[in-house]
């Protein structure tokens, strides 16, 4: 029996987003059931426009998959990372025998006992790449078995890669696309559109979201709330809601800089493709058109900046909200319940 589960999802902005040396103004389509989400994004979108918009930047594109090999002792183990350095180009050979866009960039090892955990970094176009890296890894991982009897198979995932998991290794080497956007607001549009003031925010953000998080226990994690905007976005556009796990780790950093705040999110983990699975649905083929990622070059690192804008917008909103008592309940209660 078939259901259908119906999301409510608004258009906001437009926002504008500088990238790639290129100026836009985007709507975006946000699928979510906390409706002041739509109010609190729309607040800083409205920002955007205001002032020379958020600028976006993408660091590093990858999708990763891990291995897990065993030899039969330490010794044995060791001897395998240096072994894999002098057969890189055969490596890249076995890959491109069985894939036209799946490409290795890198590797790392850890090694506990005869334990070989390889995590393999791969580039996977405009495909957020799940799937992709993991026939990648199957590929390479029999190769490896070929060449080196000794050691014997143990799983084709042994969770160094890490997916849909709290993790320290991807705030650090990253998995999928690593975006930092900013942005700066003068000291009157402070006063005037978020009712606060540059020393508020930024003080608020060490209290709050470094301090909070830190005495909490967080992983390479400093924020207010960016996995609402994350699932926002990706239910809208069809992405895999679950990497919303290690896509909501990253950092909200904010400066006074005389009366003036300068205002950034870095998420080294936005997980999100154009093409792929759930991209043929008629809706999400109408949002990535809304967001203007189709028929595009290098489509998926667009909508990465794009989400990161948008994380940055409801971010901002939410802590110049959080710097006044009781603007947060009331405006909840306004918007959720429809009376003050």
């Amino acid at each position: 029996m078939k259901t259908q589960t119906i999301v409510p999802t608004r258009v906001v902005g437009p926002i504008k987003i500088n990238y790639h040396q290129l100026s836009e103004s985007i709507s975006v389509p946000l699928a979510t059931f906390e409706t002041p989400l739509w109010a609190s994004v729309s607040r800083g979108a409205k920002i955007s426009r205001l002032t020379a918009g958020i600028n976006a930047v993408l660091l590093n594109d990858c999708m990763t998959r891990s291995v897990l090999l065993e030899a039969k002792n330490a010794l044995s183990a060791a001897k395998i990372s240096p072994l894999l350095l002098q057969n890189r180009s055969a490596l890249d050979t076995v890959l491109a025998n069985t894939s036209r866009f799946t490409k290795l960039k890198d590797w790392h090892v850890e090694q506990v006992g005869n334990l070989i955990f390889l995590r393999f970094s791969f580039t996977t176009g405009d495909a957020a790449g799940h799937n992709m890296a993991t026939k990648a890894a199957e590929v390479l991982l029999d190769w490896i078995l070929e060449q080196y009897s000794e050691l014997q198979y143990v799983s084709i995932s042994g969770n160094y890669c890490v997916d849909k998991k709290n993790s320290a290794v991807n705030g650090i080497l990253g998995r999928g696309k690593y975006v930092i956007a900013d942005l700066i607001i003068s000291q009157d549009l402070c006063r005037k559109e978020l009712h606060t003031t540059a020393s508020a925010v930024a003080a608020l953000n060490v209290k709050k979201n470094l301090l909070g998080s830190i005495i909490s226990g967080g992983v390479r994690t400093a924020n207010a709330h960016f996995a609402n905007m994350l699932l926002a976005v990706y239910l809208a556009t069809g992405q895999d809601v679950a990497n919303i796990v290690e896509g909501s780790q990253g950092f909200t950093y904010a400066e006074d800089r005389d009366g003036d705040l300068y205002f950034s999110v870095t998420l080294p983990n936005i997980i999100v493709g154009t093409v792929g699975a759930a991209k043929d649905l008629d809706f999400v083929h109408d949002n990535l058109q809304l967001l203007h990622c189709l028929d595009v070059k290098d489509s998926a690192q667009k909508l990465a900046m794009i989400t990161a804008a948008v994380v940055l917008c409801g971010e901002l909103s939410l802590l110049a909200a959080q710097t006044n008592r009781h603007e947060l309940v009331r405006t909840h209660v306004c918007l959720e319940r429809k009376k003050v």
